[in-house]
């Protein structure tokens, strides 16, 4: 019997998720990750031709484990640059919102003198060993994104707090048995900074991304997402967690999230 897929099974424009999709702390809400692969699909599926440069997603509050329906459009087309949005809904409210700049890709010979600011690199994914997040605190169940979504490898840190560096493979398919793309594995992934890259103690405080912003300098490519991810904290309940974004052949883009901060 094949494995359930890592988000949803598909019926009618409808998207039911599966446990897999589930975040961990609440047995009725998704992880972020799951609706933005989603939605990243949505938006590939309008056919403009243009690739992705930048993409936000607002979330208005938990996204049910339950049947979602997304919608897409074009809102300024072009041919050089566009803009999209997206929506997710379920139980008959908004749960996402999500805007898109896509932008024509094509080579640009840049003058000689020019050359990219380089990141540190990233340890190789095999150079890490096969890690799980710690469940403690967390609700109890054995089907959840953060357990059984991905292949996980810390190359840099470790699940206690401070920075960390690690990579991440999808293990499972994401609609059905559509494999992610690797623009959807990215997405799915950069929702994981706030997590993996904690500065506080999960049991004293809360700190709750309330969005996710995405911008991609090149297209990634392969199974593995890497992300370098470092928090920063502000004295007035407010955070910003950000990432610099990886494939094995080196940096593809960035990610922040905005944070609400409090005492449990």
């Amino acid at each position: 019997m094949a494995p359930d897929p890592i988000f949803f099974s598909a019926s009618h424009g409808v998207f039911a998720p599966t446990g897999h999709a589930r975040g961990p702390w609440d047995a009725d809400a998704l992880h972020g990750g799951a609706p933005a692969a989603l939605i990243v699909r949505t938006i590939e599926d309008l056919g403009t031709g243009l690739a992705l440069g930048r993409l936000t997603i607002d979330y208005l509050g938990p996204v049910p484990l339950a049947p979602l329906t997304l919608a897409a459009s074009v809102v300024r087309p072009g041919r050089r640059f566009a803009v999209a949005e997206a929506t997710v809904e379920a139980d008959g409210r908004r749960r996402c919102f999500a805007r898109a700049v896509l932008i024509r890709r094509e080579p640009v010979a840049l003058p000689p003198h020019w050359s990219p600011p380089a990141p540190p690199p990233l340890a190789a994914p095999e150079d890490g060993e096969p890690s799980q997040f710690p469940v403690e605190g967390a609700v109890g169940f054995d089907e959840a994104f953060h357990l059984t979504a991905f292949d996980i490898r810390f190359v840099g840190g470790d699940y206690h707090a401070g920075p960390a560096d690690v990579w991440f493979r999808l293990r499972r398919p994401l609609v059905d048995d559509e494999p992610a793309t690797p623009l959807e594995a990215l997405a799915a992934t950069a929702d994981f900074a706030n997590g993996v890259g904690h500065v506080l103690d999960f049991e004293r405080f809360l700190f709750v991304n309330l969005d996710l912003g995405i911008q991609i300098t090149r297209a990634p490519a392969g199974e593995w997402i890497g992300l370098a991810a470092r928090t920063e904290l502000g004295d007035d309940g407010t955070g910003v967690a950000r990432s610099v974004l990886h494939d094995v052949s080196g940096p593809v883009g960035s990610a922040s999230q905005t944070l609400f901060v409090a005492p449990r």
